[in-house]
């Protein structure tokens, strides 16, 4: 089998605009889903028992879909019931929905690790629950968030592939054009990958560095 990698040349800046679409699209699904996710939190902790039976219900349904049946039924069974969404409005609400409740069982077990006197002494004093989050929870519970988060980025970052089948011109749909222009398969897809794996793998080290400097006071703690 002869390899032409030259044939590629052409069509590298629509490789590079896919992935910068797949960039924006894992971050701004990944805000929008993490925003989402402190929503649910402060629901569940906060709310009456509607709202906390509600959250388990929307979780419970989203941990048993899988994640292209959501985009199926965003795409194209809302805009039968008078609701049109675009590709890329219709990707990140798709992982914005998908991944939120994740998230929010990540940021739930990170805070249970935190002692409950220190919540309680809080409420004492008067703290609301966004306070509490904010000035209590939140400083210890990032260093401990990190790493199941950082699982969570990467699987929705190799999700934003799914967003292909509804005609999103992220990398995954770039691909696939290219691939029917140059019929080298191969080559495109050997490429792709690649740049796939070391853009998870960076965003595994970024990750691991945060964690890093978020958790510093630990180090310096013990040693102390």
């Amino acid at each position: 089998m002869s390899v032409d990698w030259a044939a590629l040349v052409p069509y590298l800046p629509d490789l590079a605009r896919g992935f910068a679409v797949t960039v924006a699209l894992t971050f701004g699904g990944a805000a929008c889903a993490l925003f989402m996710a402190i929503g649910l939190v402060l629901a569940t902790s906060a709310g009456g028992p509607a709202i906390r039976r509600s959250v388990r219900i929307y979780t419970e349904i989203i941990l048993g879909l899988p994640i292209l049946v959501l985009l199926y039924l965003i795409y194209f069974v809302l805009p039968q019931l008078g609701l049109r969404i675009g590709e890329v409005a219709a990707g990140i609400l798709t992982l914005t929905l998908y991944y939120a409740p994740y998230m929010a069982e990540a940021i739930r077990g990170a805070i249970a690790s935190v002692p409950a006197g220190q919540v309680d002494a809080a409420r004492m004093i008067g703290l609301n629950p966004v306070q509490i989050f904010i000035r209590i929870l939140l400083p210890q519970t990032l260093g401990l968030l990190i790493p199941p988060l950082t699982g969570i980025l990467i699987g929705l970052a190799k999700d934003t592939a799914i967003l292909s089948v509804i005609s999103v011109h992220e990398l995954a749909y770039a691909t696939k054009r290219v691939v029917s222009r140059t019929y080298t398969p191969f080559e495109v897809w050997a490429l792709v990958a690649g740049l796939y794996w070391l853009a998870l793998s960076a965003l595994e080290v970024l990750m691991r560095r945060l964690e890093g400097r978020v958790t510093r006071f630990r180090a310096s703690g013990a040693s102390a």
